[in-house]
């Protein structure tokens, strides 16, 4: 994936529409013909977008060993 500086993207506010839940778009149709990985490179893209900095952290993973009391 290329590197996107996702503070350069702009959001259009005014344009809005709503659609019923199970409507069948061209949005379902046009993603179906995108490769994996140029779609993995679109989510990566929102998660930024929605996390900012806090995106590229990471979970932290921490082990406590602690002593058996009934042993």
């Amino acid at each position: 994936m290329e590197n996107i500086d996702v503070k350069e993207i702009k959001l259009d506010k005014k344009a809005f529409s709503t659609v019923p839940l199970f409507d069948e778009s061209a949005d379902k149709a046009f993603w179906l013909t995108q490769s994996p990985q140029a779609r993995i490179d679109q989510i990566e893209i929102l998660r930024q977008i929605n996390y900012g900095d806090r995106a590229t952290e990471r979970l932290q993973r921490i082990l406590h060993i602690t002593e058996c009391e009934w042993c």
